[in-house]
Order: structure tokens, then C-alpha cells, then sequence
């Protein structure tokens, strides 16, 4: 952990400087949690801090140590910089360390920090805790050169009148007549501003960022149409980012914006999308120049601007936002355009969902889910090399067993929720991890963190060793719920049903042979369980009649589900009819639990029936989202197979892994479907 010793303090606008943090980390379904309602006035605040900074001559380098909560956006000189930092829990609060050489010059710079605080309960941000504002220092080479004396002021602009899907952000309303235009330069006149308040009981636990900052790419419109009251614009494809663009008008001309991943008609953008989102924004234009400058991103493809107003509007682009992504890391070709057409849209839903976190999408909800981490990192991996990611989210993840040892299933984020299975995929996400890097630091010490996982769940266990009535957590399966199957089990949300269930005792199981696995590279020793639970587990839930597994201990009926999460884990008896079960059934299920079947059966020695599966071209396919239209991979296999399908989910991307793990070659072959360099 950083040991770094800070010298300034944390700062914040006085509005917040009395108040204490409200404590927001509590058990899920935890009735005695009680939070005592947030002040209005406080919500969607964007607090402006400006400081001069003074470069000597000969000085040849500069450091900035940032942080803000919950977020913040630097400028030097004017010129953006960065943004940051990447959500976190207070008692583990990330800041980034940039050199920002290059942006300064001798004499006096001007530093400027846009901060953000949004005040909701979500899985976007740790926010509504009342903690706001920001510490900086600059070093230049090796000395400090400021102190925590800034001058704030409230951008005005930025009003709201709801927030969008699940409280994730408010609409912009922006209005350019209270802009403070300027406010980033040297020639700006603060003297009317506040001096920025010491928070001297401040409370953040300030840790170095493991993972670059984002990434920012400026995209241009594929297509601009002329509307008789405005515009229509289409990026080609999903995009992460802020929409920009300039206007020239009289004050008080308005331009209403909305935002949308497809079209009602060749002149309407759909902005009120499938994945419950309503993106319709407000711009308010002063006299003369303006420029449109939104803070909170958003995921769209197209965009549509409606005005009654003269305003000439220009320089259209999205402010696209990611991960660092090595476009060159990983180059793909296949004889065969249908696996070329899915590489491609895995590939763009990674790329939009990998931001400061793996998201599970990057509209509705925003939040790093612990089971889509299992393919996101995945595919990632084989996308770029990069590691760090996935290690900040396994780390995440960690943290966040100070809620409850049998982890949480979003982190980070103030939004509380549970997901039984997505806990028990833990270990085998370490030993992905492992599988990437060979790290075995890392793994020993995430090893007490399975293990918290292993012993919560033990309190279900039955005599036989089974567990049963996990009732403390949202026992999934599947999602959405009409892609489970038929499944035979009870699994109202959160609370489940009595008794004992296949899926739940599958993952269980194949905790505890990850963790054995884990212990065996470490040279722990360790006494397996894994043999007395398969004989458990196949006493209770295979049916010898069908030469399957059933869904429940009780039931007769048998899911995909209830087979190819045994398979995926070796619980199946050596004499079997699940293959010819899966061969039938095929991809009826949900696009996450995909990643599962394709690798179920390569255990099973049929790759062959995975590829098949790949491109096969039912309404449950890649193909069926190419079909309708896809950029990016979706949430379900078609617009319609969900009520709130979002049209960006990462989670959908096991072609990725699979393919580059059982059907790469080197480009001199043919025998296989694709090369890949």
C-alpha cells in the first residue's frame, strides 16, 4: 500500500465543511439500517477550485498528487489534463500521481479543478456520504510548491430536474448565462470567490492508484443530417463520452439534446432507450460564442439537437472516454465474417464498459459487477495484456468484505447489493488472475479473502456437506429471469425459496476446488473436500433414468443450467447424456452464463459444439445482435429479450477468451476458423 505522507490537507466548498460523513456500507437486506434523508441543496453540487502556481526557470519536472470526491477534472493554463480518480471506498481513497511537465511554463500557471459531487445512492459513485472537495500537492523536482490555501466558487450552470435509470446521474441543464467563462485561465478574476475550507477531520484514507487514468478520444460524426429545427448526428457506434460541440446565438436561445443507441425514424433519435435510460439534456445559450461543455458521460450512438432558435451550431464530437487500449496489441482476422462481425462488437462493449472500473454498462447503472468481471477480464486480457485492471477489481472486491465477508456483488459504490453466486466466483477469478501473471504475491494475499468468502458460506452447509436456504443473498442463476430455463427452484428476489438447490451447490463446490487449487500453487497444505462434495452433489441432484442433473434435490426437471455449471466445475458422473442435453437445449440462457456453457463443454472434450454455438444463428446468437443492428454486444441476444436490455454489456464477450484460447493459429495455417497475431 502507498505509504505516502501528505503535507496539505483536504479542502472542500464551505457549504460542506461542518457536516460528518453519513456512514453509507451496510448488509443488503439489513432492516435495521437506517439513513436519514439528504439535503436537496447539496445534490449535483460542482464546486470550481483555482490556484496560481509559480514555475521556476531550469525546473525540469512537475508532479501532480490529486483526489476528489467523487470526482474531479484538472485543467492547466486552460488546457484539460486529466480526470479522476477511480472510484473507491473512503478508507482505501485512490489519487493519481501526473506528471504535468508538459503543461506548465515559467512564471505564474494557473492550476483549475472542476469537482463533482453527486450526492445519489448508486453503483456509479461512493457518494452521498456528505464527503466532498479535493487535496492537491505539486512537486517540482522533488519540492513542494503549494499549500492547500485555493480559492472555489460554484459552477452555476449545471442545473438538473430528475435523474436518469437507477439514480445513476442527473439530466444536464446547462445554461451558459451563469457560466463562469474563463475560469480556467490566468486573466480570470476570482477576487469575488470563496477561500475553499480546510476540512481538518477529514477522513479519507488516501491510497496510489494502481491503474492509469483515461484515456480521451475526440470522435467526429459519420453523418450529419440537417433537420428543419436542428440536427441529427451518428457516430457509427456506441460511444462512452461527453457530447461537445459550439453554438453561436442570443441569450436564452435554447437547444434541446437528446441522446440515444438507436432511431424511432430516419429524423428521430430514441432517447427514452431500451436499458432505462431518458437522455434529453438542456442547453441555454448566452449572447454570441458558446461552447457546450457536459460533465457526466453517457453511452449513445446518436444524437439529436432541436431547436426554435436561429443558433448556428458547429464542431460536433464525443469526448470518448476509456481505458488505455492498445488498438494494436491484439489484431484479428477470420476467413469467416460472422466471427469477424462478433470479435468485433465483444471487442467495442469492452472497450466502452472498461473505464476506471470494469462496468457492467456504462449508462444505466455504471457499477463494476462482480460476476461480469469474470468474462470482462477475461476478454480484456486477450485484448490488450493488460493486467492492472483486474487487479484493482479483484482488490476492489477485497475491500469490499468490510460490508460482509461473504463479499459484495458491486464494488465500489455506495449502492448495497449481494449476489450469492457472483461471490462464489471469486477464487476462480484469482486463479484467472493467476493464470494471466503468475503473481503469486498477489494471490497469497487475496487468499484470507476466499477463504472469508468459503467460511460464509459455510453456515448453509447440510450434514451431507451441501448447502441449503442461502437466504442472506440473491441467489441469481441466470438474468434476466426468462432466460433461466425453466429453472425448478424458487429464486424470488432477494429472498429465495426453502431448500437446496444444483446451481448454488455447483458454484459452492468449485469455491472450494479454486481455493484447494490456490493453496496448491502456494504450497499450503491443505485436505480436499472436492471428491466427498462431487459424490454429494451427484447423489442429490443426477438422475440416473436421464443421465443428467436435475435443478433441485426435489425436482425432476433439468436446465442447462443445472448441467453446465457442474460441467464447468467436473461434477458430472463419467457416464453421461449432458452433452446431447446441451446440444439440444443450446444457448437457452442468458449471454453471461454463455461464458460457462462454451467452456463446459471444451472441459467435456467438444470445442467442437462450442464453436458451433458461436456462430450458430438463432434468435439466442452473436449473429441474432448483429442482426438488429449491434455495435457492441448486448446485455441479452436480442433487443426484445429483456424489458430494460441494454444494447453495451461487456458480459456478453466470451467469444474472446474462448476463441483465442482453443481456436488460435499462427497465419500460415488453414485447418482452423480464424488467425490471430
Amino acid at each position: 500500500m502507498d505509504k505516502k505522507k501528505w503535507k496539505n490537507r483536504w479542502i472542500c466548498n464551505p457549504r460542506f465543511a461542518d457536516l460528518k460523513p453519513r456512514q453509507m456500507l451496510h448488509r443488503q437486506l439489513d432492516a435495521a439500517f437506517q439513513l436519514e434523508e439528504h439535503r436537496e441543496d447539496l445534490k449535483n453540487n460542482h464546486t470550481l477550485f483555482r490556484k496560481k502556481v509559480e514555475i521556476m526557470s531550469g525546473t525540469k519536472e512537475v508532479f501532480l498528487d490529486i483526489s476528489a470526491d467523487d470526482y474531479y477534472k484538472v485543467y492547466i493554463n486552460g488546457r484539460y489534463v486529466t480526470q479522476g480518480p477511480a472510484n473507491s471506498y473512503a478508507f482505501c481513497y485512490n489519487y493519481n500521481h501526473i506528471d504535468i511537465t508538459q503543461y506548465l511554463h515559467c512564471g505564474d500557471n494557473i492550476i483549475a479543478v472542476h469537482v463533482y459531487y453527486q450526492g445519489l445512492i448508486n453503483r456509479a459513485y461512493n457518494s452521498g456520504d456528505y464527503r466532498q472537495g479535493m487535496i492537491a500537492e505539486i512537486w517540482a523536482d522533488g519540492r513542494l510548491i503549494i499549500d492547500d490555501c485555493w480559492k472555489c466558487g460554484e459552477a452555476r450552470e449545471y442545473g438538473a430536474s430528475r435523474t436518469i435509470a437507477y439514480d445513476t446521474q442527473f439530466d444536464e441543464i446547462i445554461d451558459n448565462r451563469v457560466k463562469a467563462t474563463g475560469w480556467r485561465k490566468k486573466d480570470y478574476d476570482d477576487s469575488a470567490w470563496d477561500t475553499a475550507a480546510v476540512k481538518a477531520d477529514d477522513d479519507h484514507v488516501l491510497v496510489l492508484q494502481q491503474t492509469p487514468n483515461l484515456q480521451m478520444e475526440y470522435c467526429s460524426p459519420i453523418r450529419v443530417c440537417r433537420l428543419p429545427n436542428g440536427y441529427l448526428l451518428d457516430f457509427g457506434q456506441e460511444l462512452t463520452g461527453t457530447f461537445y460541440m459550439k453554438a453561436q446565438g442570443h441569450a436564452g436561445s435554447e437547444v434541446t439534446i437528446l441522446f440515444g443507441e438507436e432511431l424511432e425514424s430516419e429524423e428521430r433519435v430514441r432517447n427514452d432507450m431500451r436499458c432505462n435510460c431518458f437522455y434529453e439534456d438542456k442547453w441555454i445559450l448566452e449572447e454570441g460564442e458558446n461552447e457546450l461543455e457536459q460533465f457526466e458521460y453517457k453511452c449513445f450512438r446518436y444524437v439529436q439537437l432541436i431547436t426554435d432558435s436561429e443558433a448556428k451550431m458547429s464542431d460536433f464530437r464525443v469526448d470518448y472516454r476509456h481505458y488505455p487500449f492498445d488498438e494494436d496489441f491484439c489484431k484479428f482476422h477470420s476467413e469467416n465474417e460472422l466471427i469477424n462481425g462478433i470479435w468485433e462488437i465483444c471487442k467495442n462493449a469492452v472497450r466502452n464498459c472498461a473505464q476506471e472500473a470494469f462496468l457492467d454498462c456504462p449508462h444505466r447503472e455504471k457499477g463494476q459487477y462482480l460476476g461480469d468481471l469474470t468474462v470482462t477480464a477475461h476478454a480484456f486480457y486477450y485484448l490488450t495484456g493488460d493486467t492492472a485492471l483486474f487487479r484493482k477489481a479483484l482488490t476492489d472486491f477485497a475491500n469490499s468484505t468490510v460490508v460482509c465477508k461473504g463479499m459484495m456483488a458491486v464494488a465500489p459504490g455506495s449502492f448495497m447489493q449481494e449476489i450469492a453466486d457472483f461471490s462464489l466466483l471469486y477464487p476462480y477469478q484469482l486463479l484467472l488472475y493467476y493464470q494471466f501473471t503468475k503473481d503469486t504475491e498477489f494471490l497469497r494475499k487475496m487468499l484470507p479473502v476466499a477463504e472469508g468468502i468459503e467460511h460464509y458460506f459455510e453456515q448453509f452447509k447440510r450434514e451431507d456437506g451441501l448447502i441449503e436456504n442461502v437466504k442472506t443473498k440473491w441467489n441469481l442463476v441466470d438474468w434476466p429471469e426468462n432466460l433461466r430455463d425453466s429453472y425448478d427452484f424458487d429464486l424470488f428476489q432477494p429472498v429465495v425459496g426453502d431448500g437446496c438447490h444444483n446451481v448454488i451447490n455447483a458454484l459452492y463446490i468449485g469455491m472450494k476446488k479454486n481455493i484447494g487449487e490456490m493453496k496448491e500453487i502456494l504450497g499450503i497444505p491443505c485436505s480436499s473436500e472436492f471428491e466427498e462434495l462431487k459424490a454429494a452433489f451427484i447423489r442429490n441432484f443426477y438422475r440416473v433414468e436421464k443421465g443428467v442433473f436435475a435443478d433441485s434435490v426435489t425436482s425432476s426437471h433439468s436446465s442447462l443450467h443445472a448441467n453446465i455449471f457442474a460441467c464447468f466445475y467436473g461434477l458430472q458422473p463419467e457416464e453421461n447424456r449432458i452433452v446431447e442435453l446441451i446440444q439440444k437445449k443450446g444457448l437457452c440462457c442468458g449471454v453471461f452464463v454463455a461464458y460457462f456453457v462454451l467452456y463446459a463443454l471444451i472441459r467435456m472434450g467438444r470445442k467442437d459444439i462450442a464453436y458451433e454455438f458461436i456462430i450458430n444463428e438463432s434468435e439466442h446468437s452473436w449473429y441474432n445482435m448483429l442482426k438488429e443492428g449491434a455495435t457492441t454486444s448486448y446485455e441479452a441476444w436480442g433487443k426484445d429479450q429483456k424489458w430494460n436490455t441494454s444494447l453495451c454489456h461487456a458480459w456478453a464477450a466470451a467469444p474472446i477468451p474462448v476463441l483465442m484460447e482453443h481456436f488460435r493459429q499462427s497465419c500460415d495455417s488453414s485447418d482452423e476458423p480464424f488467425h490471430a497475431d
